[in-house]
């Protein structure tokens, strides 16, 4: 008698899917037993619960419904979420955890994304590239425009990195080879490990006192939430290049806001408190020149969407071979995640 096929679930909206599976990962996907598909292009937490019946695994992603509490109770069988996104601090409750659920997630993958994006907009502004265009294009003359713009080598800067993560190592392992003097704020991230890393800790005053370029990668905590605020901000030196790729509830942004104003600081923004940013929103100003914003995209590349997707069909397989994950999201790291 034949064994009968694990039963594999996609809770991904049909924009999702297009967007993480390409042809490899659906046909290994469609490979491992019986996966069903969502009908619609949409899914609500409905046709996750019809899915999810008999399911040993489920693939997750951006557009899913968060799990109830309850899930694994209906389906006891239910064994893994393998997320191609991110955080799943709300997609899938501890109380989960605690029954024995698995989770793994794709946000090493993400990594990749952000870092790049980050160095991207210090080079940039440290460049200011971006002027340079706009003012030639104006009709600036030659040697004029490059006296205005100064020209600043981001090797020899001081970074802050605002937490440890995933993302903010993928960061320092690309300043570093700059030449930058890189310090880090994490109250988890060791001596040892910094060293390994090429960088300083340091307390957050102090980076922020120290620094020409902040980045942020701290996930939103009770202790984390606004931790930049007037104080914080003042802090910073003037010319300071201002970077926030992770999240805008790290910021109080009327402070923020009235800092940019004041033009002492330059700020690249991609995260914000209303999103999509309002039409009316100050920070489409175009007389606030010393901001770059960006519609949350820091994370969004095409190649590293498709490796969230495989890495999730990936684990799917080590799952179902009783192989050990490379991705899992331990209950512990439920609690200190973005």
């Amino acid at each position: 008698m034949s064994r009968q096929a694990p039963v594999i679930a996609v809770l991904l909206t049909e924009k999702t899917r297009r967007m993480m599976l390409d042809d490899a990962a659906t046909a290994e996907l469609n490979a491992l037993g019986d996966v069903r598909w969502p009908a619609g292009a949409t899914i609500d937490a409905a046709d996750a619960d019809r899915l999810l019946q008999g399911a040993t695994a489920c693939l997750t992603g951006w557009g899913t419904p968060p799990f109830d509490a309850a899930a694994r109770q209906r389906h006891p069988q239910f064994a893994l979420v393998a997320h191609s996104a991110g955080s799943v601090r709300t997609l899938v409750p501890a109380r989960l955890f605690d029954d024995g659920l698995r989770v793994s997630h794709a946000a090493s993958k993400i990594a990749a994304s952000v870092a790049e994006f980050v160095v991207a907009e210090a080079l940039l502004a440290m460049r200011g590239i971006h002027r340079l265009h706009h003012a030639l294009r104006g009709g600036g003359e030659w040697l004029d425009v490059r006296a205005a713009v100064p020209q600043k080598l981001l090797g020899a800067r001081t970074v802050a990195i605002i937490g440890a993560g995933y993302v903010g190592r993928a960061v320092m392992r690309l300043l570093v080879p700059f030449g930058c003097r890189v310090l880090v704020v994490d109250p988890y991230l060791n001596d040892s490990e910094a060293a390994a890393l090429g960088v300083v800790r340091t307390g957050l005053d102090d980076a922020l006192a120290q620094s020409d370029v902040i980045s942020l990668h701290a996930p939103v905590l009770p202790e984390t939430r606004r931790m930049i605020g007037a104080r914080e901000l003042a802090l910073l030196r003037s010319g300071a290049l201002f970077i926030n790729t992770a999240r805008a509830e790290l910021v109080d942004e009327a402070s923020l806001l009235a800092e940019l104003r004041s033009g002492r600081i330059e700020a690249a923004l991609d995260v914000f408190d209303k999103e999509p940013l309002p039409q009316d929103s100050p920070f489409r100003d175009a007389a606030l020149a010393n901001v770059t914003i960006s519609p949350h995209a820091a994370g969004h590349t095409e190649e590293v969407h498709f490796a969230q997707g495989q890495a999730m069909v990936n684990e799917i397989g080590r799952l179902l071979r009783e192989e050990p994950l490379q991705h899992e999201v331990s209950r512990a790291m439920l609690e200190r995640m973005a």
